[in-house]
């Protein structure tokens, strides 16, 4: 198992770690071997855009019984402020672990941009949010990252876990509102890109975004819904978040209408048969 399914790590560094030691197994009970557990899982959204945690609950139950005395445990997936306790400690009051003591437990989101050559883990350019249940459980996992990237401590895992939703739930709302700029340029015929130019020489109180047809990624289309999960369960309402989340959801439709009145205005007169074939597939796709 030498070849690389993900784009940015190539296949001669899995050789390299290969070479190192590094080994890739479904054992679970090679767990009670390490020293340091990191669990990254999906977190995605049901059909009712609610978090769905089966991926954490099936890790949790899976590695529960190769859990030991003196290991470090650090979730990495984007969760819901409070999640990162509420999974991990009852199993290790049930194992009787003291918390700081005999486990170690913390958690540091992962932060990635997938495409972006210019920032990665592996420059150290990326600082890492660090946290712990207690200040043992942060060295120890201080230690962990530092060997790796910069690290940021935070007060408590909770301010870790909302922290990780501020930052993409900042991207969601900023995008969704250059989005809509974008359809109020367009019905005004105006360029969104010219105006977006221009108002990045402010030297003060504007950061550029730009639109698209829709969000891409894993976090940033679900982490919204999540925090307004969450928000819900303290009675909150958070409109203005929900609200940006549904207009980066329309943008694709939109995208697929510009598409279909381009093909009208270069097609119709020459190849209306061709035209009525894609316009009628896509409406299809679209229903």
């Amino acid at each position: 198992m030498d070849e690389s399914y993900i784009a940015n790590i190539n296949n001669r560094e899995i050789k390299n770690a290969i070479s190192l030691g590094f080994k890739v197994t479904n054992n679970f009970r090679f767990i009670s071997k390490a020293d340091v557990i990191i669990i990254c899982v999906p977190t995605p959204l049901n059909k009712n855009k609610t978090p769905d945690m089966s991926y954490i609950k099936e890790s949790v139950s899976k590695i529960k019984s190769y859990i030991k005395k003196k290991q470090l445990i650090i979730l990495e997936s984007t969760i819901y402020p409070g999640a990162t306790e509420e999974f991990f400690i009852p199993i290790l009051r049930e194992k009787k672990l003291e918390l700081g003591k005999d486990i170690f437990l913390a958690y540091s989101p992962e932060r990635e941009d997938p495409g972006n050559i210019n920032f990665t883990i592996a420059k150290g350019n990326i600082p890492k949010i660090i946290s712990g249940s207690s200040p043992n459980c942060l060295e120890l996992t201080k230690t962990l990252y530092s060997s790796i990237t910069k690290t940021v401590k935070v007060s408590s895992i909770k301010t870790a876990e909302f922290t990780k939703l501020l930052e993409n739930v900042y991207r969601s709302i900023n995008i969704g509102f250059v989005n809509e700029m974008k359809l109020i340029a367009n019905k005004m015929g105006i360029n969104i890109h010219e105006s977006i130019k221009a108002a990045k020489t402010k030297p003060f109180g504007f950061h550029a975004f730009y639109p698209g047809p829709g969000l891409g990624g894993h976090c940033i289309p679900i982490d919204p819904f999540i925090l307004t999960w969450k928000a819900k369960k303290f009675g909150l309402m958070t409109r203005f978040i929900e609200l940006s989340a549904k207009i980066n959801d329309s943008m694709p439709r939109y995208a697929v209408n510009v598409l279909i009145k381009a093909l009208r205005a270069l097609f119709s007169s020459r190849f209306g048969f061709l035209y009525f074939f894609c316009c009628s597939f896509i409406d299809l796709f679209l229903a």
